[in-house]
């Protein structure tokens, strides 16, 4: 235990999660075991972003590799930006591109039976699991048909990253990230009859 870590009554072990993103990672350059708050942190939701992307069998060993990448490039982060988020983000669509046939697969499969691993739990009631596994055929098979390029920006978002966001974790210009989405949107509601269930409600930039 450190001398600040006792004076605070705090194990310093639990200290190392303490401060932003870019603080734990500032600091694992000099005690690398910092880096695992960072997992800790985040890989619940990057493992989410992989799974309904890639399916669940792809998961594990994809978050594990983009954390791994991320340790490795730590020492190029940009300190600027508080939420490491974006970047990790970054990392795992970068993985994911290397397996867009797979994915083109996962969606595709799921546009035929209606059934999505990576779905969260559905009603009991058998009227709400043919909806729903209706509306999974119709959105998966709009997802496959999309470009990398547009299905890329609109699972970003659909997973919670704002515009400015989705910009820096696939390194682009925010306008081409607004331009990028409404295409995407504008395919996904011309298949699903109007409708978009991978809108939050923002159809602009903020």
């Amino acid at each position: 235990m450190s001398d600040a870590a006792r004076q605070a009554g705090t194990p310093a072990g639990a200290r190392v999660a303490t401060g932003d993103d870019a603080t734990l990672i500032a600091r694992s350059l000099r005690a690398p075991e910092c880096f695992g708050a960072l997992f800790d942190r985040h890989a619940p939701a990057i493992s989410r972003y992989i799974t309904r992307r890639l399916g669940p069998d792809a998961a594990d060993d994809l978050v594990a590799e983009t954390f791994l990448v991320a340790f490795r490039l730590r020492g190029r982060y940009d300190g600027a930006h508080a939420d490491a988020r974006p970047w990790l983000y970054g990392i795992a669509t970068r993985l994911i591109g290397r397996h867009r046939r797979d994915e083109v697969r996962f969606f595709r499969a799921i546009a035929g039976t209606g059934m999505d691993p990576a779905a969260e739990p559905i009603a009991d009631r058998v009227t709400d699991r043919i909806a729903a596994q209706a509306a999974r055929r119709e959105l998966a098979a709009a997802l496959a048909a999309l470009s990398q390029a547009q299905r890329d920006v609109l699972l970003l978002v659909a997973s919670g990253l704002r515009y400015e966001e989705a910009a820096v974790a696939l390194g682009v210009p925010l306008g081409t990230v607004s331009s990028r989405l409404v295409r995407a949107r504008r395919a996904v509601r011309a298949a699903l009859g109007g409708q978009d269930p991978t809108d939050p409600g923002r159809d602009s930039p903020e």
